[in-house]
């Protein structure tokens, strides 16, 4: 079992029962999904841009990303309806904790001049997403391999109602918010 859904089962859950004095544990919010998204603007002048986005996402996560095609031509971005613009992943299961766990544990403390995530990074139902410049942090990329470095966009979907719920949860889980 992961070390993240552990100490959720195990600390959590009776501290935001305590906290927010929600009746039984099945009703405490949790972690539903995490999605890794890479826009990928740079493919519409080099096309193995898209590649390499791919390979990349496949690297950090272990698992295939899915092509996200334009839903409408935009001329000024040059974009026709059905064209690949970006990459995406959604984890769910044991490999969103693995992911988690590597998330908090591994890569935030990796990030150049990090100083913690704001908290207005979470939207009014307790969601976080978060934006990387660079891929370069996660472990499985090694310095040496990069062909060329990309941003990605990490979102953590939870059950949360509110924002202070939803902070609250993510602090428990480790997340490094800064003190406001």
């Amino acid at each position: 079992m992961p070390l993240i859904k552990e100490k959720y089962n195990k600390e959590v859950i009776p501290a935001m029962r305590e906290k927010f004095k929600y009746s039984n544990d099945l009703s405490v919010p949790k972690v539903l999904k995490i999605t890794l998204n890479s826009g990928t603007g740079a493919a519409l002048q080099d096309s193995k841009m898209l590649d390499v986005v791919a390979n990349t996402l496949t690297r950090i996560t272990g698992q295939k990303p899915v092509m996200t095609k334009a839903g409408k031509s935009i001329a000024a971005f040059k974009i026709r309806e059905g064209m690949t613009v970006g990459v995406s992943v959604t984890l769910r299961g044991k490999r969103m904790f693995d992911f988690l766990d590597k998330l908090v544990n591994v890569s935030l403390p990796r990030v150049r001049d990090f100083q913690g995530i704001s908290s207005s990074s979470l939207d009014d139902q307790g969601n976080l997403t978060i934006g990387f410049k660079e891929h370069i942090m996660f472990p499985e990329i090694g310095s040496d391999e990069i062909e060329k470095i990309h941003g990605l966009e990490v979102t953590v979907s939870t059950s949360a109602k509110t924002k202070e719920e939803g902070l609250a949860l993510l602090t428990m889980l480790g997340f490094p918010f800064k003190k406001s």
